[in-house]
């Protein structure tokens, strides 16, 4: 059986939800067991009161040495300016023992974000948390244009070649569109198939 894990962190519950939805996608594929985590927290009780932010999530806390019991992970991140979320880095930033060691070379690696606006940085994003995969050693995988919803011109949408993404707007209040959550579901899959491929 290929191992998937998805590893997310999320705010208010966006990416949570669209971690969900590539989970699905994922599990769909025969022969791959997956499991969805997520990273630690990182800001203060009190801070996480004062906006707000979604803290009952069942996921399981992972720890870094977890990723190599892993053929394949799909990271879901918010966006910070641009870039992957703080929680997510430093999370990222304690896998160095398994760089030396070579732990993620040549495992499947594939990520998904959330923005507050059309042109929040989804791009920039995905792209630049695929040089710490690189680094690693990992497959990069994205969405192919064979996933219709990358095309839909006919609402305000997230999705892009680099990975699944959704819009939350300032406060929060939008939640993953249906198209949205289909492009989620389309690249747990996609990955799942590549991974069976090179490791079922």
């Amino acid at each position: 059986m290929a191992k998937i894990l998805v590893l997310y962190y999320s705010t208010w519950g966006h990416v949570e939800t669209m971690a969900q939805a590539v989970a699905e996608g994922a599990r769909a594929v025969a022969g791959c067991t997956v499991d969805i985590k997520r990273v630690p927290e990182t800001m203060p009780t009190e801070t996480l009161a004062a906006i707000h932010a979604k803290t009952d999530q069942a996921a399981p806390i992972a720890k870094p040495d977890d990723l190599a019991d892993y053929d394949a992970i799909i990271f879901g991140t918010p966006t910070r300016f641009g870039n992957m979320c703080g929680q997510m880095r430093n999370f990222l930033d304690q896998t160095g023992a398994l760089w030396q060691q070579g732990k993620l070379v040549g495992k499947v690696g594939s990520v998904f974000a959330s923005t507050a606006t059309q042109h929040g940085g989804q791009e920039t994003t995905l792209t630049s948390f695929h040089t710490t995969l690189l680094h690693h050693g990992m497959v990069i995988v994205g969405v192919p244009y064979a996933c219709g919803g990358l095309l839909n011109m006919d609402e305000i949408t997230g999705g892009t070649p680099y990975g699944a993404t959704t819009l939350s707007k300032g406060d929060g209040s939008r939640q993953p569109s249906a198209n949205e959550l289909d492009i989620a579901r389309y690249q747990g899959k996609h990955v799942a198939e590549v991974t069976h491929k090179l490791f079922g």
